[in-house]
């Protein structure tokens, strides 16, 4: 190791203990505040948001700059860009996140022993959370309120191409924070664009409780492999909409398009259509035209009526494109639907559009999704259309937490034990 790459990863070592050492301090003392302090911070935090949008998309115009000639395609673009709109949306969802129920604090269950000791399990925060996520700035908002509105502390490590946007995101939050007397260090930024402090994050095992992945498979693949802190993981949104034969034709257009083409580079997208053979000829050439901006790559049995659809390959089925691809499998029925779907999600979001109620629930109970959806667009899998808000990610796995994930996801819960003198024989 030569000498400047000592220094450096010396510099970057030295910031990541650092910063997660401060955040353990100031999640001691958050655990410590009200609900009105931490609400106050929210919505102080979101007029520092709006107060400062200009300055915001001035930095966000940095970012787009920097990245202008680097091949990035659509899809990440657009997830990188802020507008007036979607800062307003940014600001929207941390008042919606003040003003909901606090999750702390909550008895979840009690119980009464015959010794006469009465025990109690109530919410209570995890304590630091690093959340780790690619190219799109709000998650730091949101990821933020929600870690406040829960009362974690959080260290962002945002894509190094939104750094510019994250620090005037960041300093939002912290104005919050000032305002409602509360520590800043509660929201922190790794402000560098080195990797190496990625996988310091997942090595700190003696200030950092929850480590939360938000992005591609790249970004999941290394969590898995590093980390040695806990990990609530978010995979890609490989998602499957099935269109059954009882479906409704008009109304399954209409789904189909806005689960694709409303954002492609969100999770949420649907990347693969499943039609039904005996509905399959009315179908696809609605589907085409429906979608008749997006490529559209199937099977042998779909290209029969869309003979100049491109030839789909069995990679095909396992990708998540975030972008204006689709994939199109004709299925025998809905066992062979469900098995495909199986067989294919990643485990995100699938949906069926039928008429066929008792059809319907056999998918939505045997699809073994985070979240599985009846006549609705796929792009509803969302936490602020969960009303939570926002979300810090769409958790995949089965334990802790599944789905969408809002600031109640975010707390565990401890036991208070009350006696009166017991002792134990």
């Amino acid at each position: 190791m030569n000498t400047e790459t000592l220094e450096r990863t010396t510099d970057i070592n030295t910031l990541v203990a650092d910063l997660s050492t401060r955040a353990k301090t100031a999640a001691q003392g958050l655990a410590m505040a009200s609900g009105e302090q931490r609400n106050l911070a929210l919505t102080k935090a979101a007029e520092a948001l709006r107060r400062h949008m200009a300055d915001l998309l001035r930095a966000n115009a940095g970012d787009l700059d920097a990245i202008k000639d680097s091949g990035k395609d659509a899809a990440f673009v657009d997830r990188l860009t802020l507008n007036a709109e979607r800062v307003g949306g940014m600001a929207d969802a941390l008042d919606a996140i003040a003003a909901q129920d606090d999750p702390l604090g909550r008895t979840l269950a009690t119980f009464d022993r015959p010794n006469g000791l009465k025990i109690e399990r109530v919410s209570v925060p995890i304590g630091v959370i690093a959340m780790i996520y690619e190219s799109r700035p709000n998650v730091g908002s949101d990821a933020g309120a929600l870690c406040i509105k829960s009362g974690n502390a959080v260290i962002l490590r945002g894509g190094s191409e939104s750094l510019q946007s994250s620090r005037v995101i960041v300093d939002c939050m912290k104005q919050g924070l000032r305002a409602a007397g509360l520590p800043e260090d509660v929201v922190q930024l790794v402000d560098t664009r080195d990797r190496e402090a990625v996988k310091l994050l997942l090595h700190s095992t003696e200030t950092v409780d929850l480590v939360i992945p938000r992005g591609g498979r790249g970004l999941v693949s290394l969590v898995q492999k590093e980390a040695r802190v806990p990990t609530l993981l978010h995979l890609d949104g490989n998602n499957h909409t099935y269109l059954h034969s009882s479906a409704d034709i008009e109304k399954a257009m209409g789904i189909v398009q806005n689960a694709k083409m409303r954002r492609t580079g969100v999770c949420g997208a649907t990347e693969c259509v499943v039609i039904d053979a005996a509905i399959a000829e009315n179908a696809l050439p609605l589907l085409a035209d429906a979608l008749h901006d997006c490529e559209l790559r199937g099977d042998a049995a779909a290209r029969k009526f869309l003979p100049d659809m491109i030839a789909a390959k069995d990679e095909d089925w396992d990708t998540e494109y975030l972008s204006n691809i689709m994939s199109v499998r004709v299925v025998d029925g809905l066992d062979d639907a469900i098995g495909f779907v199986q067989a294919h999600s990643s485990g995100h979001t699938d949906a069926i559009v039928a008429e066929d109620r008792d059809a319907a629930r056999q998918f939505m109970n045997a699809i073994d999704s985070a979240v599985v959806m009846h006549n609705a667009s796929t792009q509803f899998s969302d936490g602020g259309e969960f009303g939570m808000g926002a979300e810090i990610g769409i958790a995949t796995g089965k334990m802790h937490a599944r789905g969408p994930v809002g600031a109640e996801q975010l707390t565990s819960f401890k036991y208070f034990v009350h006696g009166d003198g017991q002792k134990r024989p």
